[in-house]
C-alpha cells in the first residue's frame, strides 16, 4: 500500500482546503495523539477508527498515510473530487462587504481582474460623519465546488485577501468585519425630538450628555447572496479615475469619496498572478500594513513595528545562526547580521530618494529596540507636551515610515 497519498499534482493546493475538504468527505474534527501532539492529525479519530493519517510541516500537510480503518474505495472517491472540484473548478463571482475610510458612491470594475467595487444598497446602516468606516460590495472571481463549506471558504479567503490588498495598494483605509469581535465602551448620543431638542438648548446651552453603553464591534446589512453566477450590474455613477501619478499625491479626506488610480486594476492583475513564496510574502507585508493602522490608536511602537515588518516581509531573508547568547548564557534563535542593511537596501531599490540613509537607519534602530524590549515612543509613554522636540521627531518618523512602505511596496509588486 502507498505510503504518502499526497500526490505531486495536488502540491499548490493550499492545505486549509484539503483539511477542509477531508472534513466534509470523512468527517469529525480529528484527534491529536499526545506523542504526535507536534506533527500528526488521526482523522476522524484515533486509534483503530482513524482512516488517514496527516502529518504536518511548518504548518503544511506533507504527508498523508493510510490509517487502520483506510478505505482505497473511499480514497479513490476522494482524490476525484479533489481532481475536479477543488482544482479545476468552474469560477463565479464572491461578494462580501468591506469598509473604506472614503465613501463609496460609485462603482468601478477591473476589466482584466475580474474585480468590482459596488456602493452599498440603499437601505443599507450608513456613517453620518465622513470621517468613519464607509461599507461598500467587493465582487471578485473565486472557483467554486459542488461542496458550498469550501466554496464558501474560498469566498473568506479570498475576500480577507483582496481587502487587504486595497489596503496596501490605494490612498485609503479599506477594512473588514473582524471574525473576532470586540466588545468596548462606547458613546452613544441620545435621540431627541426637534421640540425636545430646542427647549433643551434653550434652557441648558449646551449639548444632551451622550447615553454610555457597552457594546459589540458588528455590522450587518442584505447585501445580497455571498456567491452569483456574474458581475452585478455597476451603478449609474461611477468612481472617478486618476493618473496612477497624481494619485498618490493626494493626501486627506476631501469630502470627494472614495477614488482610484489608472493602474489599479494591472496591480490586482499582478497580484493575482502571484504565485506559492511571493504570494505568501505579499500577502504578509499586506496584513502588517492593516495592523498598522489598526494599532495607532492604541499602542505608536506597535504601530510603528508593525511598518517594518511589513517592509521585512518582502526582503530576502537570510538562514538562522545559532549562538551562545551573552544574555541568557543559552544557545538562542537569533537573526543574523545585516536585517538592517536588507531593510535599508530594499527601500533603496523600491523607493529611491524618498528617505535617507540617515533616517534609514534611525527607523531600523527604533524597530529594534521596541522589539527588544529596551524602547518605547514618547507617544505611549504620554511624555508630550506640545512640540516636544523628541514626540515629534517619533512622530515624524513614523510618518515618512508609512508613506516608503506604501510606496515600496507597490513597486514590489509592479516588478
Amino acid at each position: 500500500m502507498t505510503s504518502n497519498l499526497l500526490i505531486d499534482r495536488w502540491a499548490e493546493l493550499p492545505s486549509d482546503e484539503l483539511r477542509l475538504l477531508l472534513r466534509e468527505t470523512i468527517g469529525g474534527l480529528g484527534q491529536i495523539e499526545k506523542e504526535d501532539s507536534q506533527k500528526k492529525l488521526y482523522i476522524p479519530e484515533g486509534r483503530n477508527r482513524c482512516k488517514v493519517v496527516l502529518t504536518y510541516t511548518d504548518h503544511k500537510i506533507t504527508k498523508i498515510e493510510p490509517g487502520p480503518a483506510f478505505s482505497r474505495d473511499e480514497w479513490q472517491s476522494i482524490s476525484e473530487e479533489i481532481d475536479k472540484s477543488i482544482l479545476v473548478g468552474p469560477t463565479k463571482v464572491g461578494r462580501d462587504v468591506s469598509f473604506c475610510s472614503f465613501r463609496v458612491d460609485g462603482s468601478w470594475r477591473g476589466e482584466k481582474s475580474g474585480v468590482q467595487i459596488l456602493p452599498p444598497p440603499s437601505d443599507a446602516p450608513r456613517a453620518p460623519v465622513e470621517i468613519a468606516e464607509h461599507p461598500f460590495i467587493l465582487e471578485f472571481p473565486i472557483k467554486v465546488t459542488e461542496r458550498y463549506p469550501i466554496t464558501n471558504f474560498r469566498r473568506m479567503r479570498e475576500h480577507n485577501r483582496l481587502t487587504l490588498a486595497l489596503n496596501a495598494l490605494l490612498n485609503a483605509r479599506f477594512t473588514m468585519q473582524p471574525r473576532r469581535a470586540d466588545h468596548f465602551w462606547a458613546s452613544v448620543p441620545v435621540e431627541q425630538k426637534w421640540w425636545n431638542r430646542y427647549l433643551f438648548f434653550w434652557r441648558r446651552r449646551q449639548n444632551p450628555p451622550p447615553k454610555i453603553q457597552w457594546v459589540q464591534e458588528f455590522y450587518f446589512a442584505n447585501f445580497g447572496k455571498a456567491v452569483v453566477d456574474d458581475l452585478s450590474s455597476p451603478f449609474s455613477h461611477q468612481l472617478m479615475v486618476l493618473d496612477d501619478e497624481d494619485y498618490y499625491r493626494k493626501f486627506g479626506v476631501d469630502g470627494q469619496g472614495l477614488r482610484v488610480p489608472s493602474d489599479l486594476d494591472d496591480l490586482l492583475v499582478r497580484y493575482s498572478a502571484l504565485r506559492g513564496e511571493k504570494r505568501e510574502k505579499f500577502d504578509r507585508a499586506c496584513y502588517w500594513m492593516d495592523m498598522y493602522s489598526r494599532l495607532w490608536n492604541r499602542t505608536a511602537s506597535g504601530s510603528f513595528a508593525a511598518l517594518v515588518s511589513a517592509i521585512e516581509a518582502l526582503t530576502e531573508r537570510g538562514d538562522i545562526h545559532y549562538f551562545d547568547c551573552p544574555t541568557c548564557n543559552s544557545p538562542t534563535q537569533h537573526e543574523i547580521p545585516g536585517a538592517n542593511r536588507r531593510f535599508g537596501e530594499f527601500l533603496e531599490d523600491h523607493a529611491p530618494g524618498n528617505v535617507l540613509k540617515k533616517r534609514r537607519n534611525e527607523m531600523y534602530s527604533l524597530r529594534s529596540g521596541i522589539l527588544h524590549g529596551s524602547k518605547l515612543m514618547q507617544l505611549d509613554q504620554d511624555l508630550a507636551f506640545g512640540w516636544d522636540l523628541p514626540w515629534w521627531n517619533e512622530y515624524q518618523l513614523h510618518n515618512e515610515l508609512a508613506g516608503v512602505a506604501s510606496i515600496a511596496i507597490r513597486n514590489w509588486l509592479k516588478r
